[in-house]
């Protein structure tokens, strides 16, 4: 199989600002308790006073519908009165509602300007997010180089996402000489701070010999870690080595258990590997019902090759099965689907 690389998109930081002794840090613990209509009172009494943290703190408010009708608009408004005043994390979070055109127009343009603004208060997430438009070439020339320097700059800072979006540049070689050991490195840093797409991409290059001696068990060790995070990528990994005894046991009945739980996510290729466990009878009693519907849902999402396996399986099953097996098949899986792979 190939190896899965993840899109990189757009980050939604939304903080509550810093805690200081007095009328805001009661408002702020408000907050945080969940006590919104406290803490929207305080916050306006401080926001009509010039207080900027409280005005960023009503911009979150509204912007999450915390207390208040949902309004961008509103929190757009409070998000511009604390940037005036140089508060970077409504810098940030103005170039956020751009990025996204969340109450404004989508404008990258302007989403560039207001996280160059953070940036000039050494503020990572924007120093991530202007990584990300140089990387995706939104309202900029794409250029990778300058999506590293920005990414670096985050990253030093242990922005967590900038490590792993670092990891995948030198993955990929872009803006960058290819080195999958460097790669594997910021990959690590990542990791030890619970980024489960980074836990699984380790684990995809122990899996595979990239950057490391491949090692099965040591996959294993970080497909798992992703896998507890609900990773259903790595939940389908270990359903496979466990099916192949790689690095594990051959044990179908744990690999059942890890596919049953990337398929319930819309993991199609778990999907497609359950029907071929119960086609075979390996870690549940052979069942071509059951085979024929999980086969026929991981062909109306698989492409290509994977699709095309799929498909035989599915044909492979249906020559030994009557018309009428056929037919609750069918509405078995027409169901499953309905219910988003849930109880299936």
């Amino acid at each position: 199989m190939a190896r899965l690389l993840l899109s990189i998109g757009a980050a939604l930081l939304l903080t509550v600002g810093t805690v200081r002794a007095g009328p805001f840090e009661d408002a702020a613990t408000a907050y945080g308790s969940g006590d919104y209509a406290a803490a929207l009172k305080s916050f306006q009494s401080l926001a009509a006073q010039g207080d900027a943290r409280a005005q960023f703190n009503l911009g979150l408010l509204y912007y999450h519908g915390h207390g208040v009708l949902q309004d961008y608009t509103l929190a757009r408004q409070w998000y511009e009165k604390a940037a005036a005043q140089g508060d970077a994390d409504a810098q940030f979070n103005l170039g956020l509602l751009y990025n996204l055109g969340h109450g404004v127009p989508q404008d990258y343009a302007l989403a560039r300007q207001w996280y160059e603004k953070a940036v000039a208060q050494n503020h990572a997430a924007a120093q991530f997010n202007l990584g990300l438009l140089y990387a995706n070439g939104q309202g900029v020339r794409q250029d990778y180089a300058l999506a590293r320097q920005w990414y670096e700059k985050a990253a030093a800072q242990g922005y967590a996402r900038a490590q792993y979006n670092l990891g995948h540049l030198y993955d990929n070689g872009q803006g960058v000489p290819q080195d999958y050991t460097t790669a594997g490195q910021w990959y690590e840093k990542a990791a030890a701070q619970g980024r489960a797409n980074a836990q699984y991409t380790l684990g995809e290059m122990y899996a595979h010999g990239q950057g490391v001696p491949r090692d099965y068990a040591r996959a294993r060790e970080w497909y798992e870690k992703a896998a507890a995070q609900g990773y259903a990528q790595a939940q389908f990994n270990l359903g496979r080595l466990y099916a192949n005894g790689q690095g594990v046991p051959q044990d179908y009945v744990l690999a059942r258990q890890w596919y049953e739980l990337a398929a319930a996510q819309g993991d199609a290729w778990a999907q497609n590997s359950l029907g071929k466990l119960y086609a075979d009878g390996q870690g549940v009693p052979q069942d071509y019902v059951r085979a024929y519907m999980w086969y026929k849902i991981a062909v109306a999402h698989l492409t290509g090759d994977e699709q095309k396996n799929a498909v035989d399986g599915l044909n492979r099953v249906a020559r030994g099965m009557a018309s009428a097996q056929i037919a609750e098949a069918k509405r078995l899986a027409q169901q499953c689907q309905t219910q988003q792979f849930k109880g299936c």
